[in-house]
Formats: C-alpha cells, sequence, structure tokens
C-alpha cells in the first residue's frame, strides 16, 4: 500500500487550521483502502493560539504530525523541513489558507495514477482575490518566464503532487538554497509535468502574512534565482552607456577647440549626466547585491530550520530504529 504524504505550511492560522484538517481529511479518506496517509503541519513560530489547536487535532489522530518551528524561518525554509519529514510515495503540498482547495487531492492522484509522471501541478486559471492582485501575479510570472534560462510554469505554485524521487532531487537542490522555490527548481530537470486547472479562492478567514514588501522580495529573489539575464542585461547596459557618454564626450571636446570663446557648456548638462551616470551606477550595484544576497544563502552552512518540538513524530523514529 502506497503512502500520501500531505505537508501544510502554517503561520498564525488558527482560525483556518481545524478547517483545514477537516477538509484534506475528507479528501484523503475518499480514496479509500488504496492509500495509508499522514498530513504534516509545520507551524512557523505562530504568535496566536495555533499551538492549542494543533494540540487537539494531533491528540485525536495519530495521523496528523505537527512541527512547531523556533521562529518564523519563512514558507521555503518550513516546506524543505517538510519534504525532510515526509514518510511516503507520494508528497502533496498546500497552504494552510484553504485558498487552494482541497477537492484537489483526488484529481492529483488520479491523474498521477493515470499518467505515472512526475509531477501534478494545481495551475491558477481563475481566481476570486483582488483583480489588481491577480493582474499583477499574471505579470510576475510572465517576467519570470520571459527572463528565465528555461520555461517556467504560469500560475503555478507549489500546490500539487510530487512523486519521492523528485522529492529527492528538490532536496538536493535545497541543500545549497533552502529558500528556492518548489515552482522554479521543477522546470531545470526535465521532469514530466501535468496541469490541472483550478479557481483560486478568496481567503475567508485570518489574515495574509504577506504584504507588499514581502511580494516584491519574493518577486525579485525569484528573478535572481531563475535567470542570470540581469547581470547580462546590466553589462550591455553599462556597456551602452560607457560609448554614449564616450562618443558625447569627443563631440564636447572637438566643438569646444573650434569654437573656444562662443561656446558656453553651462552647468545643466554637466548635473544631467551626473546624476544618469550615478543612477546607472546604483541600479548596478542593486542588482549585484541581489546576486550576492542569493550567493550568500548558498554559501552559509546553516540549519534549515530549529524545531522547538513535535507532535505525533516519535512513532516514525521507534519503527525507524526497529528497522
Amino acid at each position: 500500500m502506497k503512502k500520501i504524504s500531505v505537508i501544510v505550511p502554517c503561520y498564525n492560522e488558527e482560525e483556518n487550521i481545524p478547517f483545514a484538517y477537516a477538509a484534506i481529511k475528507a479528501q484523503l479518506d475518499l480514496l479509500g483502502d488504496k492509500y495509508d496517509y499522514e498530513i504534516l503541519f509545520a507551524d512557523n513560530g505562530s504568535s496566536d493560539r495555533s499551538e492549542e489547536v494543533f494540540e487537539k487535532i494531533a491528540a485525536d489522530d495519530k495521523n496528523v504530525k505537527v512541527i512547531f518551528n523556533q521562529t518564523n524561518f519563512g514558507p521555503d525554509r518550513s516546506v524543505t523541513n517538510l519534504y525532510k519529514r515526509t514518510t511516503g510515495e507520494l508528497i502533496i503540498g498546500i497552504c494552510c489558507d484553504l485558498q487552494e482547495p482541497p477537492e484537489m487531492i483526488p484529481e492529483f492522484v488520479k491523474c498521477w495514477e493515470e499518467t505515472h509522471c512526475d509531477v501534478v501541478f494545481g495551475q491558477k486559471t481563475k481566481s476570486r482575490e483582488n483583480p489588481i492582485k491577480f493582474l499583477c501575479r499574471k505579470m510576475y510570472y510572465g517576467i519570470i518566464d520571459g527572463m528565465s534560462d528555461c520555461k517556467q510554469f504560469h500560475q503555478v505554485t507549489g500546490f500539487g503532487l510530487i512523486t519521492k524521487e523528485v522529492r529527492d532531487i528538490i532536496l538536493q537542490e535545497k541543500s545549497q538554497d533552502p529558500e528556492m522555490n518548489l515552482r522554479h527548481i521543477v522546470p531545470q530537470y526535465g521532469f514530466d509535468v501535468k496541469l490541472l486547472p483550478y479557481t483560486q479562492r478568496k481567503r475567508e478567514r485570518g489574515k495574509s502574512s504577506y504584504n507588499l514588501y514581502r511580494y516584491y522580495d519574493f518577486a525579485i529573489s525569484s528573478l535572481c534565482s531563475t535567470s542570470i539575464k540581469p547581470l547580462r542585461l546590466m553589462t550591455i547596459f553599462g556597456m551602452t552607456t560607457s560609448f554614449v557618454c564616450f562618443v558625447v564626450a569627443i563631440v564636447y571636446f572637438i566643438y569646444k577647440l573650434t569654437h573656444w570663446y562662443t561656446f558656453d557648456a553651462g552647468m545643466a548638462p554637466i548635473v544631467i549626466g551626473l546624476f544618469f551616470i550615478a543612477g546607472v551606477l546604483l541600479l548596478c550595484m542593486g542588482i549585484l547585491g541581489e546576486y550576492v544576497s542569493i550567493l550568500m544563502r548558498r554559501v552559509t552552512d546553516r540549519p534549515i530550520v530549529v524545531e522547538k518540538r513535535t507532535l505525533n513524530m516519535d512513532e516514525d523514529r521507534k519503527t525507524d530504529e526497529d528497522k
């Protein structure tokens, strides 16, 4: 009997946790006796009553396993640690806010059974969220795809199914950069990927921890992690600017020699040129800084997360020791 591991990262989702657990369990029960399953929650240092809610659920259902992180390590590092703790042959990722429909879980499994593909992703074709936000996401995916060194999937998050073999490769990649996102790792290795369309729901309970800055940070980090084109564009832009400046300097020099007493350049060209060059330099330094930060993440040897405690994980450890 194959086993399914459902991973659910959480942060301050006390209102959504019981509904997410009930919805996920109901869909897994629909699979019948064909599959065993486990539901792994990771609480990323929540400051609300999430810990109490998890304790009650885990006490009633031993298939629910919970990891309490010491602090908020971010969703990508938390998910990386969840991947390491899964024991199933199939791994399904879903968020706790229920904007992604748990009803897709049986569809993911059915698609895998019929095609034996490596990855089944849910793809947002419609959304009930703010239309401006959805439009911005659409533009983001277009930019990432256009700039990336390999073809990227549009409107795809970590919501979907992967096999244990794919998980092992992902963990190997994430051992260098734990904050690298699943959606950007999968296209690099030529996996057989199937896309299932769905409509993203509107958040009904709680408030998202993502603000404008976090969306911006994620977008810039994704762009620099998937492509070196910004560096190439920076080189081309710098060379073009240098050439233009050189030509302008030669023209000004010749014109001054031929009109020594009548030509007065004034301060405007100097000020404009100074601020233009300064702007180009600052832009280039900012792009370099983003790539340096990614290099720092990759060369810094530190734990993915620090676990404060776990629930229902001891049974797995005892089983492994007996083997």
